[in-house]
């Protein structure tokens, strides 16, 4: 969480525009310098040890005599702490003479500093002052001390009423910092939140899936996301390519970077040229102005180029100069660019053999090709759908502000003998539909299943709760563990039963429930799958 008992940066803060006017109303009115202190009261945006630009002669001599100067930091220093139980603006005279006003700075009941204005002479009091001011300088200023007690005529003298608009103007200017301070620490707040709300989602731990193929998926993404290399993620549609995409940056040190998206087929080559590198005005028609492509907006961060086997010859001719060289040339222009990116690819084509028939370039491919990551389809994982169902549920009941709904057995049943040709986002949308025609009824019942998925589970009748397309090795993988999820139901998840029913060992058991993604329970706990 932001902390609003962080030192002050006082260089920001004379960047406001409300504090340059202060100094620059206060310089052409009175002729007064201001300054702020921190909360140990040294004086702070001072260059070189010196205060900025005084506005009168003799102030300027004092500031450039090193002895005289000393005695103005610590009258400065002492001011700030003597300020540090005052509840309002302090009036006083310098050990030289002059008349200052401070004003503490407090935030939220903590006193952080002061500002303060001096270098000039109040009216009621001007014969004094002048008198104090001339021996001073003879008593401690090391130059001419002739030519400058002739100058001190040319301090500004203030009225009463001028030194209470002084004054209110400087309360003003800590109010205004009070309040950009506390601004700041709120975005500060507000961009934690989110940068730990985007890690928090792509955190891997966080990605469903226990079964062999994404733990190794898990295992590999582990490795390569600090690093620069370049990805190519290969999969069907529906695998969840780009999630893996964010997940890669949102775990590198490019995170706080852009990440930019642009899919490759769905623009033709002219307009995809103009996005990726940009183009300068003129360069065409509806060129009106300059504009940064995404390579140019995406520079120290991460480009994902999703369906990289849609793009055309000439194209891949561009990227695979950007690739190499980290740099290109806007549409229109002349001059090159150079960025710094880390480039992600996806694409659900087979794009070695795309190379063997020659639609796609060979150094490309292998400039895309660094390193691997193929997502495994939905069917090839199917001990993962009761963990992605229950978060599509549940991420479901977030969106509607409803309770989470559950689904029957048969349910669940026939959404596991479905090979999900669309994969995840197939099951997504399937739990969706399922979640709206439910209406507020908590339990989904089977009739509502789609007809594709109702009609895949017809074919198989003849052999219920059996697979019997696709690889022997899982369809015995399906009825094992459909066997040992039914068993755990059936014997209120006592793990010691339902072994000796199977006829294997416990410990034999419980691998293979963490295999398959049950959650280890103790005995006699309810039924549960994560």
């Amino acid at each position: 969480m932001a902390n609003l008992f962080e030192p002050v940066d006082y260089e920001q803060f004379e960047q406001l525009h409300v504090v340059r006017r202060l100094k620059q109303i206060i310089g052409n009115w009175w002729r007064v310098q201001v300054n702020f202190t921190d909360e140990k009261g040294y004086l702070r945006g001072v260059p070189a040890g010196k205060f900025f630009t005084p506005q009168n002669p003799v102030s300027e001599a004092l500031v450039a005599d090193d002895t005289t100067f000393k005695d103005s930091l610590n009258f400065a220093r002492l001011t700030t702490q003597q300020n540090l139980t005052a509840k309002g603006p302090r009036h006083l005279t310098t050990d030289s003479g002059f008349s200052a006003v401070s004003v503490p700075l407090r935030a939220d009941g903590r006193y952080l500093g002061c500002i303060f204005a001096d270098g000039y002479i109040f009216n009621e009091t001007t014969k004094e002052q002048k008198k104090q001011i001339e021996d001073y300088i003879n008593r401690k200023y090391t130059g001419d001390k002739g030519s400058l007690i002739e100058k001190i005529k040319d301090i500004p003298v203030l009225s009463k009423k001028d030194v209470e608009f002084l004054t209110e103007l400087m309360q003003v200017v800590m109010e205004e910092i009070v309040t950009v301070r506390k601004r700041v620490a709120d975005t500060d707040e507000k961009l934690e939140a989110m940068s730990k709300e985007l890690s928090e989602r792509w955190d891997f731990g966080k990605m469903v899936g226990k079964s062999a193929p994404m733990i190794t998926l898990f295992k590999l993404l582990t490795r390569v996301c600090q690093s620069d290399a370049t990805i190519l993620i290969t999969g069907e549609n529906g695998t969840g390519k780009e999630g893996i995409a964010r997940a890669i940056h949102y775990n590198s040190h490019r995170k706080k970077q852009n990440f930019v998206i642009q899919n490759c087929g769905a623009l033709n080559d002219n307009l995809l040229e103009s996005e990726l590198f940009g183009h300068v005005k003129g360069s065409f028609t509806s060129a009106i102005k300059d504009k940064k492509g995404l390579f140019e907006l995406a520079d120290n961060g991460t480009l994902f180029l999703d369906e990289i086997g849609d793009t055309s010859s000439a194209m891949q001719v561009k990227l695979l100069r950007v690739l190499q060289e980290g740099t290109f040339i806007p549409v229109g222009g002349t001059d090159q660019r150079k960025v710094n990116v880390r480039v992600l690819a996806a694409t659900n084509k087979n794009l070695e053999q795309m190379v063997k028939d020659g639609t796609f370039r060979e150094d490309l491919y292998y400039r895309l090709n660094v390193i691997n990551v193929k997502v495994p389809p939905l069917r090839d994982r199917k001990e993962d759908i009761p963990l992605l169902l229950q978060r599509f549920l549940e991420n479901h009941s977030l969106n509607a502000g409803t309770a989470t709904k559950r689904v029957s057995r048969e349910v669940l049943d026939k959404l596991e003998r479905h090979n999900w040709p669309g994969n995840v986002r197939e099951l997504q949308n399937e739990v969706e539909r399922l979640c709206v025609l439910a209406g507020p009824d908590l339990e989904v019942s089977a009739d509502l299943l789609s007809e594709r998925i109702v009609g895949a589970v017809t074919k198989e009748d003849k052999y219920p709760g059996l697979r019997t397309d696709g690889k022997l090795k899982d369809a015995i993988e399906d009825l094992e563990r459909r066997m040992i999820y039914e068993g755990l139901v059936r014997e209120s998840w006592n793990k010691s039963r339902v072994a000796k029913k199977l006829g294997i060992s416990r410990a034999g058991l419980i691998m293979k429930c963490e295999k398959f993604g049950f959650d280890r329970g103790e005995d006699d706990e309810e039924p549960h799958a994560s």
